[in-house]
């Protein structure tokens, strides 16, 4: 519950009309679940943030950063702390030779598009990849042989104590799924992506064929949070999930995919608890039959 004092002290930093109160975060993920954060402010600039973070700190209230809701699923009970989100102030994609410099709120769709108008060619797996660039940046988002961090040069930062840095690919100590920010507590602001020059309509080719192949694959067709879990070593965690004849599963409204067993989709009334109890039956069959721990890669926020 947020208080009457610190409801005031927010409206120093961002107009009114950038607050709301007990918001329904299931408007905000692609999973379309979640019940209501205490607080969700609207942020339009690195200054706000800036600003934000360092109230939210001294008050020691828990906070988000929240992209496009992708890669997420919150809890029934919703998240008790305040959820910052992203405005049209802070997704600019903007070109320079062959630098590719976007903000933490742009869509990785948005910046790959950018990018192939520009002619210039990387970012091609990213363009039906759901999430913000900011999002991706921490995950090391990837697909069809891409990863962010083989085009990545170098990622603004506001580290915990409110300054602002500027971290180069080798400091981000990329993994699968995982960086520096991730576990560091870093907030992105903006990346600068350094990419070749190619013909545009081969760069075209190429996100088409992407975007054909996911169409045919994937069930693009019902919310999701994407992948559901990540890819075990020496293994496929869908092929696994199919393997173990959990293909259809379904609890409540939540169901494996038929389509594609790395995917969990809601039907149209899954509940997170619904999500969450499919998650760990797939994980004890999948163990019980092969003994791989498959670990999920969707991130979990708020109260189960």
């Amino acid at each position: 519950m947020i208080s009457r004092t610190v409801k005031q002290a927010l409206q120093q930093f961002v107009p009114a009309e950038n607050i709301r109160y007990e918001e329904p975060l299931k408007n905000h993920t692609t999973f379309r679940i979640g019940g209501p954060a205490d607080c969700m402010i609207s942020v339009d600039s690195a200054v706000q943030m800036q600003n934000i973070l360092w109230y939210l700190r001294q008050v020691d209230l828990p906070f988000f950063i929240l992209g496009n809701g992708s890669n997420l699923l919150v809890g029934d009970g919703g998240y008790p702390g305040v959820v910052l989100r992203m405005t049209d102030g802070m997704n600019a994609v903007t070109v320079d030779g062959c630098r590719v410099r976007a903000q933490a709120g742009a869509s990785m769709a948005k910046a790959a598009r950018v990018a192939m108008e520009h002619g210039l060619t990387g970012l091609e797996f990213a363009s039906g990849i759901p999430g913000s660039t900011g999002g991706g940046v921490i995950m090391n988002a990837g697909a069809y042989g891409g990863e962010m961090s083989q085009v990545v040069e170098s990622v603004t930062v506001l580290d915990p104590g409110g300054e602002i840095l500027t971290l180069d690919n080798e400091t981000m100590c990329f993994g699968y799924r995982t960086s520096a920010i991730k576990t560091g507590g870093f907030v992105v602001l903006e990346c600068v992506f350094l990419l070749q020059s190619a013909p545009q309509e081969e760069i075209r080719e190429r996100m088409d064929d992407f975007a054909g192949r996911r169409r045919e694959k994937q069930p693009l067709e019902y919310p999701s949070a994407g992948s559901t879990f990540k890819r075990p070593r020496d293994h496929f965690a869908g092929k696994l999930i199919m393997d173990a004849g959990l293909r259809g599963l379904q609890v409540g409204g939540a169901r494996v995919s038929d389509k594609h067993c790395g995917f969990i989709i809601n039907c149209g009334d899954a509940t997170a608890a619904d999500v969450r109890a499919l998650m760990e039956r797939v994980q004890e069959e999948v163990f019980t039959r092969f003994h791989v721990r498959l670990e999920p890669e969707i991130i979990m926020l708020g109260e189960f």
